[in-house]
């Protein structure tokens, strides 16, 4: 979060790190390749925290990739899926959020709560009706996706008719609300979304055959719908089957929710949903193959659907094993004998990037032709939601050099600006060739999944464990931004190779861990962390009496395969409360690059103003004022693209790709200003002191509306 003492702690935070990596250096890494970034730091394999560091960095505003800004939807104040998708969908959302919760700072925590408030704000309640058949949802039934003032219940494509409701997109609605409900532990937010989490567990739940503990749901009801068709009846028509992806998901879901009715002191519900989860959790065998990995669906007489080399229905589908895996619903054991079934198919990844399916389905509702042909859409083309939780696995079971082949395949799309979902022809084109660029939200999923993948992040009740995934090697980590655990900050750094040896928090040893794990428990760990991990050999006896002096301003690193970095400076955006607009020497200026027009300079000076005034009267800490700094933030890559392009420092994109990339920038910057805009002026009538403080100091600056 950026609150007005956050740059003092951050770098005491640094300082602490580097003071430890500089005692620790000396001894086992300092004939190490050294790497320094933005948001990484480290020793050992370069490429690695390359791809580390370029993964971050599409996470803030970014001169030379496309980011995580450009998804900004001031409609509803939160994040879109993309420019041709104005809604917020469950499944193209749940790799990317999922994975990013722990690192997201303010404004896009609130962004991204906001849009999953289009979810649950429209839940299902036995009266409300939906897109695009007007049926009435069930209670507590989430959607396919959703906008201010419509939602649709069923997956919208395909033959919608047929389709039963959305069971698992209800139960990855769970994982993703709860995680981040974990992660802020907002009491307030816990108090209005709890009551909402347990009526649609129980929506899932109402779907459990008590014979066996196994969801019986019919077309569509799986998370990458409409691939899942159900029971094929004699009749050509479709019946029920029992889901395993359902079972898998909703594990996942109830292990955040029993945490969450733990964190809000509900200890009679939490026992009500671990009882739950026990049972399902039985049910799961049924749904083993004989070597181990889950088949996709069961159907009532007993036929197997997705056991690899069958005569019939002989395909081996993915999601519901890399999710087992992901989310700790299987044993390390069993993961690694799931990893090992599918990666003895090179057919699931001819691109490096996972395939939902190999081969083709033959048990769809439609024929494998158009839409639905093999490698296309649903039918084995490549969405990196799910790309994202098997990074997470790979990153569990250490299979690194699986996570890098598909970083590295996602950076190509990222440098020419086609973030597009899904991708086609098995993962190796664009969904969208006829747009100039392109961006989705489930394309941002892998490199969430890369940071996220270093340590995990269990969330509980009253801890957060860290699960050590660190490349053996790279030898020395550090992560320079803070890791989330409700409103504390960690800075994680790690020093060798190995199990867990020892652990100090600011300086002091920390007995909480095994050799896999360090556990933080909320009520005894600082406001402010460095979270120092040695692994193996590595030496802990580091004497932090005398600290070196923060840097002014970290280089931001190369990325493989590209010039960006080579002549950026690497000086952050200012962030500064104090901090001055630019003189407009560049308003209309030709040249390569976004154009800062006069229209984007004041919008700047405005923001600029308001963050001044909104840290003298002691509300830098906002959410408000994260926003401000974003839009400032946002013409500042404006500023810095110009600049990397005008001296060749980053490659200009292809003619029909250029123009449209550079206009991202300003319309970004413009965007964010034109939704607080609109987030400020609802607070002129409010009843409440802290909004009606906010809102006199934006009437002192100067009403505005960016963009119109």
């Amino acid at each position: 979060m950026r609150v007005s003492s956050a740059g003092f702690k951050s770098a005491l935070a640094i300082i602490l790190v580097t003071a430890a990596a500089a005692a620790t250096g000396c001894r086992s890494s300092a004939h190490q390749p050294a790497f320094e970034g933005r948001h990484f730091s480290g020793r050992g394999d370069v490429e690695y925290l390359e791809l580390l560091e370029f993964s971050r960095r599409l996470f803030a505003p970014d001169p030379e990739f496309q980011n995580l800004a450009m998804l900004y939807q001031p409609d509803w104040n939160g994040l879109v899926e993309g420019p041709t998708w104005n809604a917020w969908w469950i499944q193209n959302s749940y790799g990317t959020a999922y994975s990013a919760m722990p690192f997201l700072e303010e404004p896009f925590v609130t962004f991204l709560q906001n849009a999953q408030a289009l979810w649950f704000d429209q839940m299902g309640d036995g009266k409300r009706r939906g897109r695009p058949n007007d049926e009435v949802a069930p209670d507590g039934s989430l959607c396919d996706c959703a906008g201010p003032g419509w939602a649709i219940y069923k997956q919208g494509d395909g033959q919608t008719k047929i389709h039963d409701w959305g069971f698992e997109f209800a139960a990855a609605g769970i994982v993703m609300q709860a995680e981040l409900l974990l992660v802020t532990r907002d009491a307030a937010a816990i108090a209005h979304y709890l009551p909402m989490l347990e009526r649609t567990a129980d929506f899932i739940d109402s779907r459990r055959d008590p014979a066996n503990n196994l969801f019986l749901v019919g077309a569509a009801a799986n998370l990458l719908a409409p691939s899942y068709a159900g029971r094929l009846k004699p009749d050509g028509t479709y019946d029920k089957a029992y889901l395993a992806g359902l079972s898998i998901t909703t594990i996942a879901a109830l292990d955040r929710l029993i945490e969450l009715e733990k964190l809000a002191s509900r200890q009679t519900k939490a026992e009500e949903f671990a009882r739950r989860r026990e049972l399902v959790q039985s049910g799961l065998p049924l749904l083993q193959t004989a070597e181990g990995y889950f088949m996709k669906s069961l159907d009532p007489d007993g036929t197997k659907h997705g056991v690899f080399g069958a005569a019939r229905y002989g395909y081996f589908e993915t999601s519901p094993n890399h999710d087992a895996i992901a989310f700790r619903v299987v044993p390390d054991e069993l993961g690694r004998k799931i990893y090992d079934a599918m990666s003895a198919i090179p057919e699931l990844r001819p691109f490096d990037l996972i395939l939902p399916n190999y081969p083709g389905l033959d048990d769809m509702y439609e024929k494998p032709e158009g839409l639905w042909k093999f490698g296309h859409w649903v039918n084995g083309g490549h969405w990196s939601t799910c790309e994202a939780r098997m990074i997470l696995a790979y990153c569990r079971l250490g299979k690194f050099d699986d996570a890098r082949k598909s970083i590295l395949r996602m950076m190509d799309y990222a440098r020419r600006f086609r973030m597009d979902n899904p991708l086609t022809n098995f993962g190796s084109e664009v969904y969208q060739p006829k747009e100039p660029v392109n961006i989705t939200i489930d394309a941002f999923g892998p490199m969430a999944a890369l940071v996220r993948g270093l340590f995990e992040y269990i969330y509980t009740a009253g801890s957060l464990r860290l699960y050590t995934h660190i490349p053996p090697a790279v030898t020395e980590l550090h992560q320079k931004d803070p890791i989330r655990f409700g409103t504390k900050m960690l800075y994680l750094s790690t020093f060798g190779a190995g199990p867990v040896s020892a652990v100090r928090i600011n300086g002091a040893a920390w007995s909480a861990h095994d050799g896999e794990s360090v556990t933080l428990s909320y009520d005894k760990i600082p406001d402010t962390a460095a979270v120092e991990i040695y692994l193996g050999e590595a030496a802990s006896d580091i004497t932090l009496d005398r600290l070196p002096r923060p840097k002014a301003g970290e280089p931001t690193g190369l990325v493989p395969g590209g010039r960006g970095a080579e002549g950026d400076t690497g000086a952050k955006p200012n962030r500064n409360d104090q901090a001055k607009p630019a003189a407009p020497a560049r308003a209309g200026a030709q040249g390569p690059g976004p154009a800062l027009t006069d229209e984007v300079l004041r919008s700047e000076a405005r923001w600029c103003a308001f963050i001044k005034e909104m840290s003298a009267a002691g509300f830098g800490g906002t959410y408000e004022a994260a926003h401000a700094r974003l839009v400032l933030e946002a013409v500042d890559a404006c500023r810095r693209r110009i600049n990397l392009l005008s001296r060749g420092a980053i490659a200009p994109l292809l003619e029909d790709s250029r123009a449209a990339a550079d206009q991202a920038y300003p319309d970004a910057a413009l965007k964010l200003g034109r939704g607080l805009d609109a987030v400020l002026k609802s607070y002129r009538d409010s009843g409440d002191a802290r909004k009606a403080s906010i809102y006199a100091i934006y009437s002192q600056v100067g009403e505005g509306t960016d963009g119109n």
